[in-house]
């Protein structure tokens, strides 16, 4: 057979040719998919505690290198000159003194007994004395007049029972359970051994529920306190109650702090709350829907969390490449230390010069962002171009804090509430109920309420289990 007919035919070839470019390039789209994903879940895997919301935990042991906000002072480490300090010192009058006299002459070994004192080295011991629970007996006498009638004593405000636990008692518990996240049964261990006094988890239970029973009226005044309030930080994180996901809500400012939990993260947990519907203030919060949704208020979005976006763009470019996102991130911390600087200069407005090139900087980086990931069409890309459009619609919101003092550069006033919340979860797990978890955040608002107002939690906690819980001050 000759190499003629060997040869397939034009037709044959052409056909060939069209197969094998319909492989290519079905080849080439699942390769650039591929890519894609495995850009995606390469930005998956890069994500910490520093470039995204996860928290430090999630981390593991492998943490990345801390990459703090915060300027040097150029001071040294530890207390400053000048700082009262709290280091244990001698007290002029102790309670009690017991003198240790020689034994003997150190060097004949003679008798000391009588001869001359020349010098008393003092030495003190501060201890706790053994504790013991004190039991009051209250005896309501019951006398009979001359005309018959029989009339019993009062008894003391709170005494109500045969039998009952004191005020302070039922503050130890409470700041155990829900002041140091403690469980039922820890603290009802802890009670046992520090007071010689057994309770059980069930008491326990129930004195915290006392005790949040007598917080409606307090958590009312400050949810009233915060919808007037002229700046309010607000988050939402998630709460294991009951072996569900539940949403724990915050609403704090320097002076008052609000929790509330809900089976929702939306619109309805933030109407219950009752903070947000009808406030007129400025909002601080994250960029997440729902709070733009209540228009009535100003919203100021929190550059923290915008920093960690920022930082997870960055830590996805090529090594030793200029990246638009760290410009970006540059010019909002510059102007956090501009506004910084200005407070604490006493000044009430930023050197407009140069909050003028800051904000410059960074609207020129957003540009850039902005066109470098608009005709990407990568999830990952698509990501990254909604992030540099959304810093370019609600530039005034981030940069709120540029002009109006009363705005914080975040809204970590709002996580720092919810952050203990979170740390009760990690100690002694998740809340059995919803009720139990009500409970828990009224106390924790009262709690950290009080703190703000320089009242102890073990005071406000006596208070409280007195039937008297302390108040805020009128404003």
């Amino acid at each position: 057979m000759s190499d003629d007919q060997l040869r397939p035919s034009d037709e044959v070839l052409a056909a060939l040719i069209v197969s094998l470019r319909e492989e290519l390039v079905a080849s080439s789209s699942a390769l650039r998919v591929a890519l894609d994903r495995i850009a995606e879940l390469e930005a998956r895997l890069a994500k910490n505690s520093r470039n995204s919301s996860k928290p430090p935990s999630s981390d593991g042991l492998a943490k990345p290198a801390p990459k703090s906000l915060r300027r040097g002072s150029g001071r040294k480490p530890g207390g400053q000159g000048g700082h009262p300090g709290s280091t244990l010192s001698q007290v002029a009058a102790p309670d009690l003194a017991i003198a240790h006299e020689p034994a003997g002459c150190g060097d004949c070994g003679a008798s000391l007994r009588g001869r001359p004192i020349t010098r008393i080295e003092r030495r003190q011991s501060f201890d706790i004395p053994p504790v013991r629970v004190r039991v009051t007996e209250h005896q309501l006498i019951e006398r009979q007049c001359r005309c018959g009638v029989r009339t019993t004593g009062g008894a003391p405000a709170g005494v109500t029972a045969p039998v009952q636990y004191g005020p302070r008692v039922t503050a130890i518990v409470v700041f155990l359970y829900v002041g140091q996240f403690l469980s039922k049964k820890r603290t009802a261990q802890a009670l046992a051994e520090l007071f010689a006094t057994p309770i059980s988890a069930g008491t326990v239970a129930t004195m915290t529920r006392r005790s949040a029973e007598g917080l409606d009226g307090f958590c009312d005044l400050v949810r009233g306190r915060l919808h007037d309030a002229p700046v309010v930080n607000f988050d939402e994180s998630g709460l294991r109650v009951a072996g569900t996901l539940q949403w724990v809500h915050s609403a704090s400012t320097d002076k008052y702090a609000l929790l509330t939990v809900h089976p929702k993260r939306g619109v309805t947990a933030m109407n219950a709350a009752g903070v947000l519907p009808g406030f007129t203030g400025v909002a601080v919060h994250d960029a997440w829907a729902p709070y733009d949704t209540y228009t009535d208020a100003v919203h100021a979005l929190c550059n923290a969390h915008v920093l960690r976006e920022l930082q997870a763009v960055t830590d996805l470019a090529p090594a030793g490449t200029w990246c638009w996102a760290d410009q970006a991130a540059d010019a909002l911390i510059a102007l956090n230390i501009l506004v910084s600087d200005t407070i604490t200069a006493g000044h009430t407005a930023a050197d407009p010069t140069l909050l003028a090139t800051q904000i410059g900087y960074f609207t020129a980086a957003v540009a850039i962002g902005q066109a470098e990931t608009s005709t990407r069409t990568s999830t990952l890309m698509k990501k990254h171009n909604a992030l540099a459009r959304r810093l370019h619609h609600r530039r005034d919101d981030y940069l709120r804090f540029t002009h109006d003092f009363r705005v914080p550069f975040d809204n970590n006033g709002a996580e720092r509430e919810i952050r203990m919340v979170k740390l009760r979860q990690k100690v002694s797990g998740c809340l059995r109920t919803h009720t139990g978890a009500e409970q828990f955040c009224a106390i924790r608002s009262y709690l950290a309420t009080a703190a703000k107002h320089s009242t102890q939690f073990f005071q406000a906690l006596v208070m409280l289990a007195e039937g008297n819980p302390w108040m805020p001050a009128p404003e």
